[in-house]
């Protein structure tokens, strides 16, 4: 069984209430990122305003968890998929599955990447 490797870190919980977010401008709207860098592993909380879409395709490798609203993650090739609390998506760093994320209400959402 091939494992994720995490680099060394004691034990850490983390606030993200006390995490200050940054800005990133979409096509429409905004996301707020709240950050936890551990190595080259990127753990984030994602706010994206009602009416976001991302300004660009992504191939980056996501594991994404909605925690609440609704995510339409498009697909470069035209399919979509719609994702509900409780809902995640996992796609990899390899392949052709380019993505991009719209939200017409707003969402909240766990990002390990």
């Amino acid at each position: 069984m091939r494992c994720m490797k995490i680099p060394e870190l004691p034990f850490t919980v983390t606030d993200w209430s006390a995490v200050e977010p940054t800005v990133h401008p979409g096509k429409t709207g905004e996301a707020l990122w709240r950050t936890l860098n551990i190595g080259d592993i990127r753990v984030r909380y994602v706010e994206y305003s009602p009416g976001y879409l991302a300004d660009h395709w992504c191939d980056r490798g996501h594991i994404l968890y909605v925690l609440d609203g609704e995510l339409e993650s498009q697909l470069k090739d035209g399919r979509s998929y719609i994702l509900k609390p409780g809902m995640s998506y996992q796609v990899s760093d390899f392949g052709d599955a380019a993505h991009r994320s719209y939200t017409k209400t707003g969402v909240k959402l766990f990002i390990v990447d």
